[in-house]
Parts: structure tokens; sequence; C-alpha cells
């Protein structure tokens, strides 16, 4: 059986993840994934990103723009640019917040994530208001 195209398992990871599909996400993950946030906060396991999210945010959804592959060495990596929206722990919503994922794919898996996104900016600029 063929992989799918990098762009797409990409894709499925995301779909899976704002599901809350934690098993499907992981059989998209190669042995030894990382993922790092701004921070940076490096992290290990889909777990892990549960509990650190969990006092961030109730919910983030994401809405794409695109999704640009580019070929490395021995890796595909696949941008995935867009926007998030969801709810603050008090429950008040959040939108239009940009964001970038850079997702290493090698060998049909996932190797690691990288995140960018302007939440402690939106944040710091909502206190100060």
């Amino acid at each position: 059986m063929n992989a799918p195209a990098p762009a797409d398992l990409v894709r499925a990871y995301l779909a899976a993840m704002e599901a809350r599909d934690l098993d499907e996400a992981r059989r998209m993950l190669a042995t030894g994934f990382s993922m790092e946030f701004p921070g940076p906060v490096r992290m290990t396991s889909l777990d892990e990103l549960i509990e650190w999210a969990r006092p961030r945010y109730r919910f983030a959804r994401k809405s794409y723009e695109r999704f640009d592959t580019a070929l490395a060495d021995d890796a595909t990596l696949v941008y995935c640019f867009g926007t998030l929206s969801g709810e603050w722990p008090d429950g008040k919503p959040f939108a239009n917040i940009r964001f970038v994922d850079r997702f290493t794919v090698r060998d049909g898996l996932i190797a690691d994530q990288k995140v960018w996104n302007d939440l402690a900016e939106h944040l710091r600029n909502q206190v100060s208001a």
C-alpha cells in the first residue's frame, strides 16, 4: 500500500487531532516524534500536548489558508498556514489568530512539528486593553 502524499498525511493528522481521535493521530507519528511550540516548549507525546494546552484554552480549531510542500535531503517539509479560533478558559471566544505549522514527514510518517502563532500576542493585547 502506498503512503499518502505528505500534505494529505498532515491534513489527516490535523483532522484527527481536532476530533480528539488521539489513537488515529498517533498512528501517523514516527518513533521519536517531537513537537515544539512558542516559548519554546518541546513535547514528545500527544498526551503532553493535551495537558499543556488544557489551562491555555478550552479548544482551538484551525482554518487553513494553504499547505506548501518542500523537499529536504531525507524528508518532505509541509508548511500549513491559517488562523485559529476557539475559546479561552473563561469561555470567551477568540478568532483570526495567525499560525504556521511546519511538519517533517519521513518514510510516510510525521517526524516532527514546529508551531508558530500569535496566541500570546493576542492575549497580551487583550490584557492591556
